[in-house]
């Protein structure tokens, strides 16, 4: 079976809504869709990874999908979205930070301690009638705001 990654095109801003439509036609019709990518840095465009009649089954009827390149994307040129750059972004007491992963997701909560060594913070959520510390890992949260020095 010869398998490609192919481009979708998409109404820029809605790459994640036509993804989770992708998602939930590909499970509920049982399409055989190996995997799809949506990298941040390229605003209207979805790579899906099939056979190109599996592709075109799927994309087809979904909506803001503005139409798709039927034409195999080597791995070479994907490989700069899929691997990580590592950075280390330094929190501080004080910082505002946003909620990116956990029950709590899309909060914004101000750090009022920092553990480096289990790589936690604890946070106190802005719009909290009373606050509540909550620690969570760094790993779920981006920085929001840094602290005026």
């Amino acid at each position: 079976m010869i398998r490609i990654i192919a481009t979708i095109r998409t109404t820029t801003g809605r790459e994640n809504v036509v993804i989770d439509s992708l998602t939930t036609k590909i499970h509920n019709e049982n399409i055989p869709i190996q995997s799809l990518f949506h990298p941040e840095e390229l605003r209207g465009y979805i790579f899906i990874e099939g056979g190109p009649e599996e592709i075109e089954t799927t994309v087809k009827s979904v909506p803001h999908v503005r139409g798709f390149i039927n034409k195999d994307v080597p791995m070479s040129q994907l490989e700069r979205f899929l691997i990580a750059e590592k950075s280390e972004v330094k929190f501080n007491v004080g910082d505002v930070v946003e909620i990116i992963g956990s029950p709590f997701k899309g909060e914004r909560a101000k750090i009022s301690r920092v553990d480096e060594t289990k790589g936690e913070i604890t946070v106190e959520f802005l719009e909290a009638a009373i606050p509540i510390p909550v620690t969570i890992s760094v790993n779920s949260v981006r920085m929001y705001e840094k602290k005026k020095e």
